[in-house]
């Protein structure tokens, strides 16, 4: 392990953004008309700014950062309708007809960016691999079995077999056949490129805070500049504006680690996941002419963990054991929203709006479930019918398991807060080294410091901007992470990811 550690880079940064040249953007320094106002730049804003634009639809979209740089640019970019197990799940919960439903939209979410790679030559390291979960725990067999059966209820071109074809210890396995690997930030930055081309606008470092509903909804920005549109797509990874829906509270936030690895042994091809936990996904990648293997694995509650770097750690080992270990060149990490009934939300933001739309709770399979959400939202905006809308449609309601889950989720949320507001640390600023980072009493109130590597502390108040809960200090990411709704913010108090908008407070020591 120390050896591995060498080898492992100091600070995250995704094998995406690394190998990928990207456009870049002017912030917003003026008030807008347009028709159609796209708050988020990853996938699904992208995707839908290209779908409409295409249609000749006038398009602006707004980010934050910049393009590409949030879940979408952290993926391991696996584009598949094979979302672990999935299927007999949803049989149990909706029935057999929805569950087809969404087979059906992530399989043609997935055709549909296989014909635009192909029909428009875009390079990005594109192949179709079969998909496969596999097990090695007799625990999972019949968990697997059932799987399999789902897909023979629903038509899906699948099958069972008894070995893989990985060096990877395995009892059974089930397939899902032709489905792809690309390197998405190459992909998706030929639609960014098409996007301007037919008149689209992007700006990014620009940051939607607030938003006005009606005929014609406004988007206020940080800077005060305003956006009015005649329709609104809210794909901001968790939605930026959340007075009506209360997605916060139906959804739970997770995080997970993914490594891009040249290995001594060579990859056959394929794209794997296992059915236990700790998960375990591999696929390939090209890299400075050579293949690696992208692995992924582990997840944890947003805030629930200090010591993440163990996770890299905990991948590391198992790469080395199955396939040796030569060298690390990236290492990152991933946050998702996952809803209750693990189905995305996609359409009206809520009841009373026609034209504001969101798009949310991609469960770590953003590839399909993104771009088929970008799909529903132009056919929408354009008055085409889309044979998926009920099944993703926000407002949804079951009454089992979604009560149950509801009240056992914010029951824990509630916790945290309460838990949160009763820590009182022991440690105070004087005791944090270089690069150490800690939640610390300041002045008999807890506070958050992290002093830099010029020895420089930064101190911030620890309150969660969005609703008040008391955030955890995450030492891989150096970042301020809440238990309660998945925002994150720097160890200087700016915001990495929502539902939270405003920075922490910056405190100063007396």
């Amino acid at each position: 392990m120390k050896e591995n550690n060498k080898r492992m880079p100091q600070f995250p940064e995704p094998f995406w953004r690394g190998t990928a040249d990207l456009p870049s953007f002017p912030k917003l320094s003026e008030d807008l008309e347009t028709e159609v106002a796209i708050v988020g730049g990853g996938i699904t804003g992208i995707t839908a700014a290209y779908l409409l634009a295409k249609e000749g639809v006038k398009v602006v979209l707004l980010e934050a950062g910049v393009i590409l740089n949030g879940t979408t640019g952290h993926t391991t970019a696996k584009a598949t309708a094979q979302h672990s197990i999935i299927y007999d799940e949803l049989i149990n919960h909706f029935g057999e007809e929805k569950a087809k439903l969404y087979y059906q939209a992530n399989h043609n979410a997935l055709q549909y960016m296989k014909d635009l790679i192909k029909n428009n030559n875009i390079d990005c390291d594109y192949s179709e691999e079969d998909a496969y979960i596999y097990t090695n725990s007799g625990s999972k067999l019949q968990q697997l079995m059932d799987e399999f059966k789902a897909y023979e209820k629903l038509g899906i071109a699948g099958e069972y077999v008894s070995k893989i074809p990985i060096p990877v210890e395995a009892k059974a396995a089930i397939i899902m056949k032709d489905q792809m690997q690309f390197h998405p930030l190459r992909y998706l930055k030929h639609l960014v490129e098409e996007i301007t081309r037919l008149g689209g606008q992007i700006y990014e470092h620009t940051t939607a805070v607030d938003m006005e509903e009606g005929n014609r909804p406004v988007i206020t920005t940080r800077d005060d500049h305003r956006v009015a549109c005649q329709q609104m797509i809210i794909a901001s990874h968790t939605p930026f504006y959340d007075l009506k829906g209360f997605y916060f509270s139906r959804m739970y936030w997770s995080r997970s680690y993914a490594m891009a690895i040249q290995t001594e042994k060579e990859f056959p091809g394929g794209m794997f996941i296992n059915a236990e936990t700790p998960s375990r996904s591999m696929r390939s990648a090209h890299y400075n002419g050579e293949k690696v293997i992208i692995f992924g694995g582990d997840s944890h509650d947003t805030g629930k963990k200090e010591n993440t770097h163990s996770y890299y750690e905990a991948i590391v080992d198992f790469a080395e054991k199955n396939f040796g270990v030569k060298s690390i060149p990236y290492r990152w990490s991933a946050q998702d929203p996952i809803t209750l009934d693990k189905v995305p939300f996609v359409g009206k933001y809520s009841s009373s709006t026609d034209n504001i739309f969101v798009a949310t709770g991609y469960r770590k399979w953003g590839m399909t479930n993104g771009t088929n959400a970008a799909m529903m939202l132009a056919d929408r905006i354009v008055g085409r019918d889309n044979p998926y809308a009920e099944m993703f449609e926000p407002q949804r309601f079951h009454a089992d398991p979604d009560v149950l889950q509801f009240i056992s989720f914010n029951a824990g949320v509630a916790k945290d807060l309460i838990k949160g507001k009763l820590d009182r640390p022991t440690a105070d600023p004087d005791s944090l080294g270089k690069d150490e980072g800690a939640a610390v009493t300041v002045d008999g109130k807890r506070a958050g410091a992290y002093r830099d590597k010029d020895g420089v502390l930064h101190l911030v108040d620890t309150t969660c901007t969005h609703m008040g809960c008391e955030l955890n200090w995450n030492t891989d990411e150096r970042s301020w992470d809440c238990p309660c709704h998945g925002s994150r913010f720097s160890y200087k108090g700016d915001v990495m990811e929502g539902p939270a908008e405003l920075p922490l407070k910056k405190l100063s020591e007396e």
